[in-house]
């Protein structure tokens, strides 16, 4: 009797002893595995961290914008016959239009001669919507978009740490047309459009300036009419701050539902 039960204690003795050591093994398994974790967070860290300080941002040069819409003057045919320079007084600045690349994309080119002096210099581009869209849909125009780019070919803007930069600098202007048959003195009403305004100071050309000239006043009669003789608007850049030529591209007239007007030269546009 005594002999089985020091037998059977002996055998207790065994099993807790067997439990007591998984227990130690479990637990040390549990503390290995907490070290490893922590350890390879910290590598993830580290890594994340030399990643965002590695990290380089660089400006790239502006892109041209491309057509977004198939009723598109994109003068890619090379024709501005219905583009011409204003210059009717002592501040509109002088030159020609010509279509010329700017970044690789072809462009109707304000190219100032300079003999105007810069304070109070106004370059002026007339564009003549009836060659564009027809007689049949000049009255439907109301509302007109495109795309203003300017460069700058002298050194002669100062950035407000006194330095020296060829760049165009701030790009204002506004816009207007004629909206009425002219009356006896030859005159139309004249009907101006929202104004603009941009800022290029990193590189010697800007990126596209989109605008969107409206007939704000359609429902009274303020706007384009069959009767017209030349219909057209005027592009306006004021307060040049450096010497710098004007670009215009992607011309598109809608009408009061927003659709965009067919334009009569089929090569001319984004179609071709």
């Amino acid at each position: 009797m005594n002999k089985r039960f020091l037998a059977a204690f002996a055998a207790l003795l065994t099993a807790v002893g067997a439990c007591s050591c998984g227990s130690k093994d479990s637990s040390s398994s549990e503390s290995s595995s907490e070290v490893q974790t922590t350890e390879a967070g910290t590598e993830n860290t580290t890594e994340e961290i030399t990643e965002e300080v590695t990290e380089e941002t660089t400006k790239e040069p502006p892109v041209p914008a491309e057509a977004s819409d198939p009723n598109t003057v994109t003068f890619d045919n090379g024709d501005c016959s219905f583009a011409k320079v204003i210059n009717d007084d002592g501040y509109s600045a002088a030159g020609e239009v010509s279509v010329a690349e700017l970044a690789g994309n072809k462009m109707l080119k304000f190219t100032d001669d300079f003999t105007v002096p810069m304070k109070g210099k106004v370059q002026k581009i007339s564009i003549s919507a009836l060659p564009l869209v027809g007689k049949e849909n000049i009255g439907k125009v109301r509302r007109i978009e495109f795309d203003l780019y300017a460069d700058a070919v002298a050194q002669e803007y100062t950035d407000e740490n006194g330095e020296l930069k060829q760049v165009p600098g701030t790009i204002c202007g506004g816009g207007g047309t004629a909206t009425a048959v002219l009356d006896s003195e030859g005159k139309g009403k004249w009907y101006g459009f929202d104004d603009f305004e941009g800022g290029e100071y990193d590189f010697d050309y800007s990126g596209p300036l989109h605008q969107e000239f409206k007939f704000l006043l359609a429902d009274t009669g303020q706007c384009w009419s069959e009767e017209m003789e030349d219909p057209n608007f005027l592009i306006m850049r004021w307060g040049s701050e450096n010497k710098s030529n004007l670009y215009i591209d992607n011309i598109v007239f809608y009408d009061e539902e927003g659709n965009s007007i067919p334009i009569l030269s089929s090569d001319n546009t984004a179609n071709e």
